[in-house]
């Protein structure tokens, strides 16, 4: 199939080289604002060139990847979807949730199908955790903890753009708990502080997070967030149930250092980025959207699945700024 790439910064070139690898793909079409970025990755994966995602559309592509920056993403979906061309799109949907929900009311009924990028979706661990999960291994959950700790913080340009920890990070463990426990979020409680880079607090966010979800069975979900994590990229989760526990990520490249007398666990070299941690489950992710572009599956991360993780980021935004308890219900109706 022929699958076109819009944007081709750091995530862009990187699906640009996975899509490439992939036997189902025989060509690609790329565009990028950065005439020299499209360039450069039509010479290293002989991809063709075109000069806007107008272009790219009327290419003939049978699916569309969209890695442009956030602001790009409502109008790159809606065009794809009016196009009738299957849709990619790195999360989030939108920068606020109101322009998420108008994508969703736009897209559906469309019969387009969009898959958004929430590749934790696509970790072998993880699947075997919400397999555990669903076949009854655990018994009734009443805890899980998930973590994603970075090893340093992004650029100042990157943090202030962002839209704050909750949304552009957390919110992979907001959606990975949903997925993998099979609950909702009722309500949740937030707390963040600053003690690392200052142009973080300058930007308005906290460098590190905990937030306390209660989801809508009782089980309780703690999930835990740092820019500043320096033996590494972390990233796992904790399920405990009354009648087993079970942990994704505990493995030899886990970046964590154990001080117990004589204990040689994790042995690896830690994971120190994203790409490194999720290699597979990028590949295994794009894979899957080769099948929806086939027809052959239906899309495994809807706009709706995303807008999810979203509203439990926006809750958790207002609980921190507030200092309270916050409901899902409330921010939704706001």
């Amino acid at each position: 199939m022929r699958i076109g790439i819009l944007g081709l910064g750091r995530i862009g070139a990187f699906h640009a080289e996975t899509l490439s690898g992939l036997d189902a793909v025989e060509s690609l079409v790329v565009a990028d604002p950065f005439a020299e970025a499209a360039k450069a990755a039509a010479e290293r994966f002989g991809a063709e060139v075109a000069d806007s995602p107008e272009a790219v559309l009327a290419s003939g592509v049978d699916g569309v990847v969209i890695a442009a920056a956030t602001d790009a993403h409502p109008g790159l979906v809606l065009a794809a979807v009016e196009a009738g061309v299957p849709v990619f799109c790195e999360k989030p949907v939108a920068r606020t949730m109101r322009e998420g929900v108008a994508v969703l009311d736009a897209v559906e009924g469309t019969g387009v199908p969009v898959q958004i990028g929430y590749n934790r979706r696509f970790d072998a661990g993880f699947a075997a955790a919400r397999a555990a999960v669903r076949a009854g291994e655990l018994g009734a959950l009443h805890t899980v903890r998930s973590t994603t700790l970075d090893p340093a913080p992004p650029p100042a340009a990157y943090v202030a753009a962002s839209g704050g920890i909750f949304r552009d990070c957390s919110v992979h463990d907001f959606d990975i708990i949903r997925w993998v426990t099979g609950r909702e979020v009722a309500e949740v409680y937030a707390a963040g502080g600053n003690r690392g880079a200052d142009y973080i607090e300058a930007a308005g966010d906290a460098d590190t997070t905990g937030a306390l979800l209660t989801l809508d069975d009782g089980t309780l979900a703690v999930v835990s967030n740092s820019r500043h994590n320096a033996r590494g990229y972390d990233v796992r989760m904790e399920l405990h149930g009354f009648r087993d526990s079970i942990a994704v990520g505990l493995e030899d490249k886990l970046p964590l250092r154990s001080v117990e007398p004589g204990a040689t666990f994790p042995s690896g070299t830690p994971h120190d980025f994203f790409m490194d941690r999720f290699a597979a489950a990028y590949r295994a992710e794009l894979t899957a959207f080769t099948e929806v572009v086939a027809g052959t599956r239906p899309s495994p991360c809807t706009i709706g699945d995303a807008l999810e993780a979203g509203w439990v980021a926006e809750a958790c935004t207002l609980s921190l700024r507030e200092h309270r308890p916050v409901t899902l219900a409330e921010v939704r109706a706001g």
